[in-house]
């Protein structure tokens, strides 16, 4: 069985060449332009194909940042990924329309004439129109990526909280995703607000960077800084694992991290327990099978009495779970979606995208994510610092 990775590689590529394509024949094709003009479209279309393969690869190769060229990579695949979704929505109209026109000509008595001047001219001008409308939504989901992220403050009922714990604050972050085009300057003003929200446990549940320790460590340096009086905790994600998760899962423990790997710790206050399990990546076990999710693992000889609280980095963990008897389960992972279309591969075997849900007897909370991946883009799935508050049921 091939790994997820690349199981998840090849759905990306092979998605990003139809849309490359579709883009070409829709968008490039109609307009007739003679040589040379044709053909450098359709290399800029190929070259934005193979850009985000290349940035990826030297990133692993390399020790120098590639910023610049980041940013360029990957504002384009936004910018086209919007493209993409107007053409489809313009194409989808057109086709409803014709398919319309014909049933109206077949049902009567004088057919419709179609002047096949005017579709092309309807085709052009509504082409500028999806790329000047691509331009804007590009622009303003760069402006919701890049502001600090929003603070969703939830409220979690526990009907085993022990009393003590009622209101304790549990602040959790996820998907920073240090590298590519988040740099130290930007992750500073986040732990800057993780800070002031005077957390008493952190929770980081996974993909903290992209890219080596090397390369990245004064990048996430912000992220050792912070400070909770009940210790904070990181659980790997998969990005941990395209990235030298050993290299990784030691850095993060330098800087001050405990560490979750298919265990658990009890946090004690005023004599009170409450149990805080974390696990390794969903497919991590794909990289290295001594570091294989393990939820059952994870809370082995905890008190069946306790509050127990699961950190996994992909909602999907919820369906190892159901016999655990957890109260509440921590995740991120899918960005809440970040943009259309790649919303709809986020969705791909989660149970959930976002938000508070409920899963037999335990509560499940899914991040949007801290940071975000790939295109600088957030279109109506806000970046988010999680609050989450624990209170007596």
């Amino acid at each position: 069985m091939l790994p997820q990775h690349i199981i998840w590689l090849s759905i990306v590529l092979t998605v990003s060449a139809l849309g490359i394509f579709y883009i070409g024949r829709r968008l490039i094709r109609p307009m007739k332009w003679r040589s040379p003009w044709n053909q450098i479209a359709w290399a800029m279309l190929v070259v934005l194909f193979l850009l985000p393969v290349v940035v990826m690869m030297s990133i692993r190769l390399s020790d120098g940042s590639g910023t610049v060229l980041s940013w360029i990579t990957y504002v384009g695949l936004g910018f086209f990924s919007s493209v993409f979704s107007f053409l489809v929505i313009r194409d989808v109209v057109l086709l409803l329309s014709t398919v319309s026109s014909k049933l109206v000509s077949f049902f009567s008595s004088k057919p419709k004439q179609t002047d096949p001047s005017r579709r092309e001219f309807l085709v052009q001008s509504t082409n500028l129109g999806i790329i000047g409308a691509a331009a804007v939504a590009t622009s303003y989901g760069i402006y919701e990526a890049r502001k600090l992220p929003g603070i969703e403050s939830i409220d979690i009922p526990l009907s085993r909280l022990p009393q003590e714990f009622d209101n304790f604050k549990i602040v959790q972050i996820t998907d920073i995703h240090a590298g590519l085009t988040i740099d130290r300057q930007w992750i500073e003003t986040v732990a800057e607000k993780v800070q002031s929200l005077s957390p008493d446990l952190i929770a980081f549940t996974g993909d903290m960077a992209d890219g080596s320790v090397a390369r990245l460590k004064r990048d996430v340096a912000p992220l050792g800084e912070l400070r909770a009086p009940h210790g904070k905790f990181f659980v790997t994600g998969n990005h941990e694992y395209y990235s030298s998760a050993d290299e990784w899962i030691a850095h993060v423990q330098r800087i001050g991290y405990d560490v979750l790997m298919n265990e658990h710790r009890a946090i004690e206050k005023n004599g009170a327990k409450i149990i805080l399990a974390g696990v390794t990546d969903y497919s991590a076990g794909q990289f290295s099978k001594e570091q294989e999710s393990d939820p059952r693992k994870a809370i082995y000889h905890a008190p069946n009495g306790d509050v127990k609280i699961l950190m996994a980095h992909q909602p999907r963990t919820i369906y190892q779970t159901n016999d655990l008897n957890l109260d509440l389960v921590l995740s991120g992972h899918t960005h809440g979606g970040q943009f259309f279309p790649w919303n709809l591969l986020a969705t791909l075997g989660q149970p959930f995208i976002k938000g508070l849900h409920r899963w037999n007897n335990s509560l499940v909370y899914v991040s949007k994510g801290t940071g975000y991946w790939g295109p600088p883009v957030r279109l109506g799935a806000r970046s988010e610092i999680t609050v989450l508050t624990l209170k007596k049921a």
